[in-house]
């Protein structure tokens, strides 16, 4: 993000301001969650909303990417921070680098990093086996996670801040000695920009796929997405602001590993005191990717627009058994497939358009069910829905943009040529087949 923008100020706006639309989002979608709280979330409110196939549409989305994509991708770098502590095992060179060139994604490599990929997928049936021994199990080890990764967040911003001679305020208004963007090309690198700090905020409502088994969800789900959603903005933003007064933006444009950076500065060794912090911040990460998605496609089979098997809940620990074990094994292909950074592009995009969907769904719902008790109302309507509904159409409109600039410009050079928004709407219409399917197997028995 910082090699995108170039400058400290901009940076620190597109944390703000993707935190504070996802704030908005929250305070919109607190409406609807405390007016439908029903198991599978999202999937539900567009059943409401616009009907079965949307719906789908939806739920399709989180099993093919959202959720599983980014469930990969989280338990791919808990594999890579702990090969700070452990050397994995890998594959001759001729075995490691045999790729498969993949239209519109391009090389697959699917037997690179085999060692980090074990990692990943261990972890993923780990935290499958924990949460279908209990929602109460698995929300447990989601607590714990969750404080401890906080409090690594705020251990590395005292450590920023309060380590004498390591950092500057100057550092907050030095403008990048390499990078000075304006006009559309600064509009098209924020729009990259804040892509990344969106990836980084994405899960604020996923605390409504588990409606159905929250004490009194009218209540503690608007604030689970509201409280949730401030917290997590104020730690970024903090993290951001403790990065900056240690690295100039032209050393962290450059870093790989900006946090451990920052802690190396601090004491030596650092590297590895952040690589446990990662791992923290991941397994925590991973575990919400698992406990609630799998609720969705239950929902979905329940609905007849999933297969049935799906629908299953274990008679003892009353939790979807079924849905999430093909969760886990989906998740597992996606980590062999290490297209990581093509996943984690396409989820954001894909996972926008149904934000901005379900935004404009408050007005929906406010049409057709005018007497439905809404215990909750969002503040600031018809104003709030609309900022959030506008900013999102922007982000995905310069989305697009960016993806075909590039998809040109590396046809041009002869590279291997990618366009993550294209990928993700051909990946959401891919599973139109199965609710057809579906549905004319319901509707024969």
């Amino acid at each position: 993000m910082a090699s995108q923008v170039g400058s400290p100020e901009w940076l620190l706006g597109v944390w703000v301001i993707a935190g504070l639309i996802t704030v908005i989002g929250a305070l919109v979608n607190s409406e609807i969650a405390a007016m439908i709280p029903e198991a599978g979330g999202q999937y539900v409110f567009f059943d409401r909303m616009y009907g079965s196939f949307p719906a789908y549409l939806y739920g399709w989305a989180v099993f093919a990417v959202l959720k599983t994509g980014a469930l990969a991708s989280l338990a791919f770098i808990f594999a890579q921070a702990a090969t700070q502590f452990v050397a994995l095992p890998e594959l001759a060179p001729s075995l490691a680098h045999w790729s498969l060139r993949v239209p519109l994604i391009g090389d697959i490599t699917p037997l690179a990093n085999i060692g980090g990929k074990g990692v990943a997928a261990a972890l993923i049936l780990v935290l499958t086996a924990v949460n279908y021994l209990g929602v109460k199990f698995g929300s447990a080890v989601q607590n714990v996670f969750a404080v401890a990764k906080s409090v690594a967040l705020l251990l590395l911003i005292s450590l920023a801040f309060f380590t004498p001679g390591i950092g500057q305020a100057a550092n907050f208004t030095t403008q990048s000695a390499a990078i000075n963007l304006q006009g559309l090309a600064l509009i098209a690198a924020l729009a990259a920009a804040v892509q990344g700090a969106f990836w980084a905020y994405d899960g604020w409502n996923d605390v409504t796929y588990l409606a159905g088994e929250v004490k009194q969800p009218q209540r503690n789900l608007p604030r689970g997405l509201i409280g949730g959603g401030l917290i997590v903005m104020a730690l970024y933003i903090l993290c951001n602001v403790a990065y900056l007064y240690v690295l100039p933006i032209d050393e962290m444009a450059k870093s790989k590993l900006v946090a451990v950076d920052v802690v190396e500065k601090c004491f030596q060794g650092g590297g590895k005191w952040i690589a446990i912090a990662v791992m923290v911040s991941t397994f925590g990460a991973a575990n919400s990717n698992v406990l609630a998605p799998a609720r969705v496609f239950m929902s979905m089979a329940r609905h007849n627009v999933f297969p049935r098997l799906l629908g299953n809940v274990h008679p003892k620990f009353h939790t979807p058994g079924t849905a999430l074990w093909v969760q886990a094994f989906w998740s597992i292909l996606l980590v062999l497939s290490g297209t990581f950074d093509t996943v984690t592009n396409t989820l954001v995009f894909v996972n926008w358009i149904f934000y901005a969907a379900g935004a404009y769904g408050i007005f929906v719902l406010r049409r057709k069910e005018p007497n439905t008790p809404r215990p909750y109302k969002a503040p600031g309507y018809p104003i709030l829905p609309w900022i959030f509904i506008i900013f999102a159409v922007t982000f995905l409109v310069l989305t697009v943009y960016n993806d075909f600039s590039g998809y040109f410009a590396a046809r041009a050079a002869g590279q291997p040529a990618r366009n993550n928004s294209v990928f993700g709407l051909l990946l959401v219409l891919m599973g139109t087949p199965i609710y057809f399917l579906c549905r004319t197997r319901s509707t024969v028995r």
